[in-house]
């Protein structure tokens, strides 16, 4: 689908989310501008933020073919490397679809395995050489869930990471999707890292969301997202002791004071946004869609059916949580 036409849908998402940064970043990739793009890089040291300027240049369409140049001339650049690694993981998906694994085709998943394995095999020759090249091994957390290394594998290739960075959010995110059922985990695995990440972390951590979005994944497992309505509540949610969970976990997180703002920060008040809408939490919810402005992001919003208007979707709720926030004061 071209970006117009989404766009007339409702159904464009600006990846940069608004960044400076990242919107610098996204031109140069567009133009193939290499040095613009490694001396951006450079400046970037905090790693949670290396690892969303990483998935924004993923995104920008036909990237791999100068990266591919780009590594053919410097085969040891370690930027360039990840990069290309990390692109290979989104043609991966997109190359399995969103649908379930039962209506993927057999090509599909050919080339979905083909270029997880491309991504495998360059990302692992940068922590061959480099080990504490943290973005690399959260790179391999997404590969290790697609060619279905195991949940021991993904938990190992973790470890890598928090042992150098142990608030590392994108990591968090990617290991609790390897702890869903779907992909060879276990409610009771995916909500005790959930719930233990959130307990460990200093308050104002973002990761308080994974509470939210184990709530989400455990809800959609179930189909509760083709039943979902407007509402404003479900089965699960409705829940006093789930909504209890998800206003602790809140106040704990993004509504602390403590809580600062980084790269990518939307998704995080996405999830919130989303658990609250579907707890009938009107007031809470309706707070985030204010913190998120324009910002949605795909991830948790595409779980709601029709998938292809999913932002139009999230939209309606938001419009709902203004509306009964302000008549159930």
């Amino acid at each position: 689908m071209s970006v117009l036409l989404r766009r007339a849908l409702g159904v464009y998402v600006d990846p940069t989310q608004g960044d400076p940064v990242a919107r610098r970043l996204t031109a140069a990739a567009k133009r193939g501008d290499w040095p613009t793009v490694r001396d951006l890089f450079d400046t970037v040291t905090d790693l949670d933020d290396r690892s969303f300027y990483t998935y924004v240049v993923s995104c920008v369409p036909g990237v791999e073919k100068w990266l591919a140049a780009v590594i053919r001339d410097e085969p040891y650049d370690a930027t360039a490397l990840v990069l290309y690694g990390y692109r290979m993981t989104i043609l991966a998906w997109k190359a399995r679809t969103g649908y379930g694994a039962e209506h993927v085709t057999r090509d599909r998943w050919k080339l979905f395995f083909e270029r997880l394995n491309v991504a495998e095999e360059t990302l692992a020759e940068v922590v061959l050489k480099d080990p504490d090249n943290v973005t690399a091994w959260y790179a391999l957390l997404i590969t290790s869930r697609g060619l279905q290394f195991g949940v021991d594998e993904t938990r190992r290739r973790f470890t890598e990471i928090v042992s150098r960075h142990p608030g590392h959010l994108r990591a968090h995110q990617q290991l609790l999707q390897q702890l869903c059922t779907k992909w060879g985990g276990s409610d009771a695995e995916m909500f005790a890292f959930a719930r233990e990440s959130a307990s460990r972390a200093p308050a104002g951590s973002p990761l308080g969301s994974l509470v939210a979005m184990a709530h989400l994944e455990s809800w959609m497992r179930t189909g509760g997202n083709r039943r979902v309505d407007f509402r404003l509540g479900t089965q699960h949610f409705r829940k006093p002791e789930v909504r209890a969970e998800l206003r602790k976990a809140l106040d704990r997180s993004v509504r602390h004071p403590d809580y600062v703002r980084r790269p990518g920060w939307a998704r995080v008040h996405n999830e919130f946004a989303m658990a609250l809408v579907l707890a009938g939490e009107r007031a809470a919810a309706a707070e985030q869609f204010r913190a998120i402005g324009a910002h949605l992001t795909e991830i948790p919003w595409a779980y709601l059916p029709p998938a292809g208007l999913w932002t139009w979707l999230a939209r309606s709720y938001r419009g709902s949580s203004y509306l009964l926030s302000r008549t159930t004061r």
